[in-house]
């Protein structure tokens, strides 16, 4: 039973792992008034909204109905797709409202330039150039929930406005002569639903290295040292990497944090407590999730004129990301370990975990819409189905109370290697797939 019970939960957490291979990333906007001519580019992920996937709230295609002809389109030579998006530059165009000096500006498309084709299960960027005439002083323009996330950055002024559209929202007037910058306090609270939104939910890496940090053991000091040293290091690297001090390509930064992964995985089972060395070792881990947490910005663009109060924001939101990943992974294990330490019965432990793997399954069918995909970003069993089986293990922790340890036999150790195959999992689909 232990090793079915410990299988489920491997391919339950491949399986969510395999659902960020589709995911979506915001659009850039660069803004440019000269001459009487409003210039929108636009880098973007065309090929959802060419199939028609509705972006609101969504990280990943693989969670809607379209999934198939996003790959479809991915596949096409870029003058196919090109073809096709152009097709609908005209719906685009009648839904990105736009006005300057109060009256409406009808943009057409002047280029269009597609990315070659690559792993048609990854996003690759289209540029898309818009064009319309403008004469006032003031735009003012709202971005299209369908569309998803929009970075808007004004160019050629002192003190460009930036912001971040979502949901529909609109910029608000933008003075053309510029002066629309944002202040240092919008700035650093503006990025932080950035960082946090890249550990929740769009950062199943850099949460199953966290959950690694937590199961190495119960006690508190030991999360503390290994939540230290990691923070400092990515604090670190983020900061260099964003200033463009340092520099490493995704394509080695990838899979060292996949091997980071595996590493702590694999220790805490090796292991049964921290040793002298492992806050060194995650440190070292801490600094190359910085520089991922830096390639996230360097997507986004940050303010010219508040660069560190957003690069703050940013890191704050991917903390309170952390500290809500570690709180909740403490609130479902709790009962097990007051049940191990015999502060509760084990019958209370039965019943509890029991009820709430029942009710975790339920959920992850009953919650399985496209609402609630649009709302959280990921599909209802990809949430819940972990978390069943996470309350599995703690079930079978508090049968098995009479046993030594075993919260750490029938839980911290079968979640860790599910951990280790995800991660191993990702190493090699990164360096060789």
């Amino acid at each position: 039973m232990m090793r079915r019970l410990t299988l489920l939960c491997l391919a339950v957490l491949t399986w969510a792992a395999a659902a960020t291979a589709h995911e979506v990333r915001p659009a850039i906007g660069d803004l440019t008034v000269s001459g009487g001519q409003v210039t929108l580019q636009i880098t973007m992920n065309a090929e959802p909204i060419v199939a028609g996937v509705n972006l609101d709230g969504v990280e990943d295609t693989n969670d809607t109905d379209n999934s198939d002809a996003v790959d479809a389109l991915r596949a096409l030579p870029p003058e196919e797709m090109a073809a096709q998006l152009a097709e609908r530059v005209p719906q685009m165009s009648d839904s990105i409202a736009m006005t300057v000096g109060g009256t409406p500006v009808t943009l057409t498309a002047t280029d269009i330039t597609v990315g070659p084709v690559g792993n048609v299960e990854l996003p690759r960027d289209t540029v898309l150039t818009l064009t319309g005439a403008a004469t006032g002083d003031t735009l003012e323009m709202s971005w299209p929930a369908e569309y998803g996330t929009l970075i808007l950055r004004q160019q050629g002024v002192e003190a460009p406005y930036t912001g971040y559209l979502s949901g529909g929202q609109s910029t608000g007037p933008i003075s053309l002569g510029g002066g629309d910058a944002q202040t240092g306090w919008d700035a650093f609270l503006s990025y932080i639903p950035v960082g946090f939104e890249h550990i929740v939910p769009m950062g199943l890496d850099h949460i199953l290295f966290v959950l690694g940090l937590f199961f190495l053991s119960t006690r508190l000091g030991p999360l503390l040292w290994q939540i230290s040293a990691f923070t400092l290091a990515h604090t670190v690297t983020l900061a260099l990497g964003a200033l463009g001090y340092v520099s490493i390509p995704a394509s080695i930064v990838e899979p060292i944090i996949a091997a980071s992964i595996v590493f702590v995985a694999v220790e805490n089972i090796t292991s049964r407590g921290l040793s002298k060395w492992r806050p060194v070792v995650v440190f070292v881990f801490g600094l190359l999730h910085g520089l991922g947490f830096a390639s996230v910005l360097g997507e986004f663009g940050l303010p010219q004129g508040q660069f560190i109060p957003a690069l703050v924001g940013f890191n704050v939101g991917v903390e309170v990301g952390q500290l809500t990943v570690i709180a909740a992974a403490f609130m479902l294990v709790w009962v097990a370990l007051r049940v191990d330490t015999l502060d509760m019965t084990d019958r209370t432990g039965e019943v509890f975990y029991g009820v709430l793997a029942a009710a975790f399954v339920v959920l992850a069918f009953l919650a399985d819409s496209p609402g609630f995909t649009e709302a959280m970003g990921v599909a209802a069993p990809v949430i819940f189905i972990p978390l069943a089986g996470l309350s599995l293990l703690c079930l079978l922790s508090a049968v098995h109370v009479d046993k030594l340890d075993s919260y750490r036999t029938y839980v911290a150790v079968p979640a860790s290697a599910a951990i280790a195959l995800v991660g191993a999992w990702w190493f090699v689909e990164r360096v060789f797939l």
